[in-house]
């Protein structure tokens, strides 16, 4: 996906993940996300276990945690 960007009517928001430690991770975790509804971009940094969404409207943190579940990490929350 594109870095994330704020365009009009867009919702950021930054998640903490823990056991990100590689690119393959961040790759991982923003390919599971990307496919929810509404997810325009995604950004997953290692370093920091953030991961930055862009969509549409506010996403539902239970179907967000399912998807990092997914790719084999723990959302820790929102940062």
């Amino acid at each position: 996906m594109t870095a994330p960007t704020d365009t009009p009517g867009s919702v950021t928001a930054v998640y903490r993940v823990s056991g990100m430690s590689c690119g393959h991770c961040e790759g991982a975790i923003s390919g599971e996300i990307s496919e929810l509804p509404g997810v325009s971009s995604v950004k997953a940094v290692a370093a920091t276990g953030e991961v930055t969404v862009v969509s549409t409207a506010e996403l539902d943190e239970t179907a967000v945690r399912a998807a990092v579940d997914e790719a084999g990490f723990e959302l820790v929350g929102r940062a």
